[in-house]
């Protein structure tokens, strides 16, 4: 990889106004932060089903919720409460998530009340740590003598890393380093423990996290330890003898998940669930649980990136062509099954079975834009504007007060309550979670979007993600100031207006869906488009380099290609044979039963019918339909008859009306599919 100065985009140089992010960025300010606030303190009570693996065993329809008693549990790690932890044993990391996606609230628009509120929640995190830096509400309250003794399983490094990023955006926002000097004392315990000397224990986390969070306490502090133990957790993971056998010999193979450990659940399909079963380096595939693999991933670009480890680079070059060409959903959703959350084999992508868990689109968020800081390449950014604009969007509903655990592409509401296998896919979002990991991780990504948007590498500024934003971002020479207004993703005209005089460069990603259709005009002359001979500016890797001599005023306008188009799946997805999906733009859209009655997998759309595309700003807070003729497969004329050896079959004309996938499931339990069949 060759070194040179790379960076994102820092969230308080860039403003988001307006538009589709407008609304959701505000949304998750003034709505969804305060009532998780609520919810970590327990005082918003909220019945829901938890459909999640890790906690299946809660009883459906518990009419008294699930408490989060996350504060309560801090509160008793310090002495200060009496009681019994209670939740998850990773507990822990709803809080620090919450505190991190503040953090960065708190870089856009700072706020005395709120910030007072994070410095006394810090000093109960402080009260709560014991004497030699161990920070873990579940083992200092209930195990403290097993500290260590299961990484396995119990999530200790991952709470530990969800607080060290928290305390890093909370130091960059405010420069208080309180709870950064906790979690430095976390770090070194961790360091003193783990590694790869003799007399130290030679592990890594059952649940990836840490590792990426060591980068970025290495680069606020500069202490090399921490990048040398993110990078050998990284390396360690895998080798042989596995150290989760020998931990689990060593405790008399006692568990903390005894219904999922060997022989009987999750963890009896071996080491791939948590991807150890080869050292990183070797693996071709993302195997096992999909969010861990994204954080592995995750960590491991930003320990290559930082250390120059060109062969550990291309493995996760290697990971992502696998992911994104063999296992990815259309709507950037990853994770086929809901047994264990994980990824299965290439091509098997069920649409009524697919868990695609709102925390794996987020972690593949984390992965593509670390990607684009070690190297700008279009195609991250499209699959990191996928997975955003589809699967994580639609994680929360429109109004912010109720949340996907699991983000299917086919749903009917009566098999999702009388199928025990279809029990995980939801017609409507529950209110909150007993393992609530995805909220609070969707409001860290959403509240830290300006980090997504921009990559600045030398002095040029990478668009990654075309939003209205006023931005001010420090290249490696210079600080230049851009003003975008567009009403994408709902139209295809992106404007620039530049502010800053100067030679640097603006480099535009041309999305792949727009390959054949698009041009840019500089103070309206066409400079560049599809098919466009003129080669006075590059398109490289996805992104055409505009370098010259700015000045104030300047004008660039990017158009893109938004006529609706017939999406197919490669033939080996055999659950999509015949089928076929309609996307706009970056978004792809679905029926429901509201607009086109029930019985969803008997509409067909013929091939010769057209597509139009409808704006409609009063439905569903503003959003693009999709218009066109169809027809509809009549029931038998026997009703009672299952199977026939001979009929005439019967269709009806319909009128279409697909609707952005994000935005399903707000009015109401409906029928949902993305794929139908066409003929």
């Amino acid at each position: 990889m060759e070194k040179k100065y790379t960076a994102s985009a820092k969230i308080s140089d860039v403003s988001i106004s307006g538009g589709l992010f407008g609304r959701v960025s505000g949304l998750v300010k003034e709505q969804v932060l305060p009532y998780q606030w609520d919810i970590l303190n327990d005082t918003a009570t909220n019945a829901v089903p938890d459909h999640s693996i890790e906690n299946f065993s809660v009883a459906e329809g518990n009419d008294e919720g699930y408490p989060s008693h996350c504060i309560a549990n801090f509160r008793i790690a310090a002495k200060e409460q009496e009681g019994d932890f209670y939740g998850m044993v990773f507990q822990d990391s709803d809080l620090a998530k919450w505190l991190e996606a503040v953090a960065y609230r708190l870089m856009s628009e700072p706020d005395a009340e709120l910030e007072k509120t994070v410095d006394e929640t810090i000093d109960l995190i402080g009260r709560a740590q014991q004497d030699d830096g161990y920070l873990n509400t579940y083992f200092t309250i209930r195990e403290p003598e097993n500290r260590f003794t299961n990484l396995c399983e119990c999530h200790e490094m991952y709470c530990a890393g969800h607080m060290m990023e928290a305390a890093v955006a909370y130091y960059k926002a405010t420069g208080k380093d309180k709870l950064l000097k906790i979690m430095c004392r976390m770090a070194d315990l961790i360091d003193q423990n783990f590694g790869p000397e003799e007399n130290k224990r030679h592990g890594y986390p059952g649940h990836e996290e840490i590792e990426l969070a060591l980068v970025k306490m290495y680069e606020v502090t500069g202490e090399n330890r921490y990048l040398k133990l993110a990078k050998y957790f990284i390396d360690e993971r895998g080798k042989k003898p596995y150290y989760f056998d020998i931990e689990f010999e060593k405790r008399n193979r006692a568990s903390h998940f005894s219904y999922l450990y060997p022989p009987y659940g999750m963890y009896s399909n071996g080491p791939k669930y948590e991807q150890y079963h080869l050292p990183i380096r070797e693996q071709k595939t993302f195997e096992g649980h999909s969010v861990r693999c994204m954080y592995m991933a995750s960590g491991a670009v930003d320990v290559a990136r930082l250390t120059e480890d060109e062969e550990l680079m291309n493995a996760c070059r290697g990971l992502y062509e696998n992911m994104v060409q063999r296992r990815m959903y259309l709507t950037g959703g990853i994770g086929s099954t809901p047994k264990a959350e994980m990824f299965t084999s290439d091509y098997d992508l069920p649409n009524d079975m697919v868990y695609g868990e709102t925390c794996a689109s987020v972690g593949m968020m984390f992965f593509t834009k670390r990607l684009l800081q070690a190297e700008q390449k279009g195609d991250y950014a499209d699959t990191m504007e996928r997975a955003l604009l589809n699967t994580c969007l639609a994680g929360m509903s429109l109004d912010g007060k109720s949340f996907f655990y699991v983000n299917p592409l086919e749903v009917d509401p009566v098999i999702s309550r009388e199928n025990p296998d279809r029990a995980h896919v939801l017609p409507v979002r529950p209110a909150w979670f007993g393992c609530a990991c995805c909220p609070p991780n969707l409001s860290r990504m959403i509240t830290s979007l300006p980090e997504y948007m921009y990559t600045i590498c030398g002095n040029e500024a990478y668009v990654n993600l075309y939003l209205s934003n006023q931005a001010k971002l420090t290249l490696e020479n210079m600080e230049i100031q851009l003003d975008v207004k567009t009403e994408y993703p709902y139209e295809g005209e992106i404007s620039f207006e530049v502010k800053t005089e100067g030679e640097y460069g603006i480099c535009l990603r041309i999305p792949s869906w727009s390959s054949r259709k698009w041009s840019v005009a500089i103070n309206g002359k066409q400079v560049a488009g599809a098919g466009r001979p003129d080669n006075t500016y590059i398109l490289k890797d996805g992104f055409l380099h505009l370098i010259r001599t700015w000045k104030p005023g300047d004008h660039i306008l990017l158009e893109l290609d938004f006529e609706p188009k017939r999406i197919y799946a490669n033939p080996r997805v055999s659950k999509d044979v015949g089928r076929v999906a309609i996307q706009c733009g970056p978004l792809v859209y679905c029926l429901e039963e509201v607009d086109n009655g029930k019985g969803l997998q008997r509409i067909y759309l013929p091939r010769n019918a057209k597509l139009e595309l409808v704006r409609r700003p009063d439905k569903l807070e503003g959003i693009n339909e999709i218009h066109a003729s169809g027809f509809r497969l009549k029931d038998f004329k026997e009703e009672d008859v299952l199977y026939m050896a001979d009929t005439q079959w019967e269709y009806e004309p319909v009128k279409l009306v697909w609707i952005p996938y994000y935005a399903w499931a707000n009015r109401g339990e409906n029928e949902m599919t993305v794929w139908i069949h066409e003929k």
